[in-house]
């Protein structure tokens, strides 16, 4: 174990030393009258170290709110947003179906250090009230890469170990003798597990929604995730053709249609074809449009189009709403840059020959290979597993475009080495098993906390 981090032992009994109920520092949110999904929900900040390997130094600011059940309280559950650059609003949508997937419980929704309304890493730039929010716009993105690369010393301290260490801290600390449960989804699970792997905490059962692949799996990692979408939309295409239903749509074999579509067709304002399709990908409503879609580009019309993309932007309404919502650009570049990128040294011409010749794709591994952010070096926890879970379960869909699902079997494996992991499948479902598939999530995790 890195001697720089306190021993997860030691992290326990300091945390406890200090005082482990921390209840009393949750106060109505100010905001709590605006949206009906906030109605009595209890805010409170804790304090923690820019450098968990230097608590001296600099504090920074977290955020949680408090979403208390209807009725007494059986225990908790830590909502551990994705990303990475979400905040704990990334929830705020399911409230209710998070209340009737984990009755009974006080849902607590912290903002990750750099999201929502925790610490910043540009602060002036991602306050509510700059120009643009708490989204960067216009001169502020400048301004705030300027600022982190004059001062990286900082920007590097945002890093997965010390989130891990907060997790822990907050767990630990606003503990209250009942039952524990975490759910993590997508970059929330390597999260959670990090901070297992740090050290055992009390909890009772874990959720993953959509799980990461393991951290050194080449195949799969965020340099390839045009790749990975690629071979998730052929599957869907070769769905269609097996389908009859979608077949009478298409009325041919929808890989040749698309290719000729894709051979006629300019970009438009929407973006080039490949990435608009890995886009619909992601929303099961959308994605069933494709046919359709496909068929009225082949006629030279843009009715079908003009709704798709109209469906993505409702999609994307739908998640957000709320002053926090926005993700924090700088932090997904910083985070995924450092830990996530198996290929940094991959040059543009050579991501262009590896996706020319694909039918989906994805914006990402474009993002990674010139973030202009100061990327900070992977540390010991790099790549490891936790030495014990608790009872666990997986929630993944068999068409993921973003965590394919292989990947996630193949760490389901790894994990099992640490305690009971039960791998849910969720068929023709793509990310976020909450949002996309909220009847398999509901049924398949009040099943988790009954027994």
């Amino acid at each position: 174990m890195p001697k720089r981090f306190l021993s997860g032992a030691a992290l326990l009994l300091a945390l406890l030393c200090s005082g482990a109920a921390h209840s009393a520092n949750f106060q109505p949110c100010d905001d709590a009258g605006t949206q009906p999904a906030l109605a009595g929900s209890l805010c409170a900040r804790e304090a923690a170290p820019l450098s968990h390997a230097a608590p001296g130094g600099e504090q920074l600011s977290l955020f949680i709110r408090k979403l208390p059940a209807h009725g007494p309280s059986k225990g908790t559950v830590w909502l551990i947003a994705g990303g990475p650059g979400e905040s704990g609003a990334s929830f705020y949508p399911f409230i209710e179906r998070l209340r009737r997937s984990f009755p009974g419980y006080d849902l607590m929704a912290p903002d990750h250090r750099g999201t929502g309304l925790s610490s910043r890493l540009c602060p002036a730039e991602e306050a509510a009230g700059s120009p643009g929010g708490m989204a960067l716009a216009g001169a502020e993105w400048s301004s705030c890469f300027a600022q982190l690369n004059a001062q990286p010393g900082r920007a590097r301290e945002f890093t997965i170990t010390n989130a891990a260490h907060d997790l822990r801290r907050l767990i630990l600390r606003h503990r209250d003798g009942k039952p524990v449960y975490v759910y993590g989804v997508s970059y929330g699970t390597q999260l959670v597990l990090r901070a297992l792997q740090i050290g055992e905490l009390p909890v009772k059962g874990l959720v993953l929604d959509s799980l990461v692949p393991l951290e050194t799996a080449e195949r799969w990692d965020l340099s390839r995730r045009s790749l990975v979408t690629d071979d998730v939309g052929r599957q869907v295409l070769a769905r269609c053709d097996a389908d009859p239903r979608c077949a009478a749509v298409a009325q041919e074999a929808v890989e040749p249609l698309y290719r000729r579509v894709l051979a006629a067709h300019q970009p438009g304002k929407e973006g080039s074809l490949p990435r608009l399709m890995g886009r619909l990908l992601d929303v099961p409503e959308q994605r069933a449009r494709i046919p359709h879609l496909l068929r009225d580009l082949d006629a030279g019309k843009g009715e079908e189009l003009a709704r798709v993309t109209a469906g993505l932007l409702d999609a994307g309404a739908a998640l957000g709403g709320y002053p926090q919502s926005p993700p924090s650009i700088p932090l997904v570049g910083i985070i995924s840059g450092s830990e996530n990128n198996l290929r940094p040294g991959l040059s543009a011409a050579a991501l262009k020959a590896e996706e020319d010749p694909l039918l989906f794709s994805s914006p990402l591994p474009g993002l990674l290979l010139q973030s202009g952010l100061p990327l900070y070096p992977r540390d010991a926890w790099f790549g490891g597993h936790p030495a014990w879970l608790p009872p666990t379960l997986v929630l993944h869909g068999t068409l993921d475009p973003k965590t394919h699902f292989e990947g996630a079997m193949e760490h389901v494996a790894a994990l099992r080495q640490a305690g009971k992991v039960t791998l849910a499948e969720v068929a023709d479902a793509p990310h976020f098993i909450l949002w996309t598939a909220p009847g398999a999530f509901e049924r398949q995790v009040r099943a988790f906390v009954a027994d």
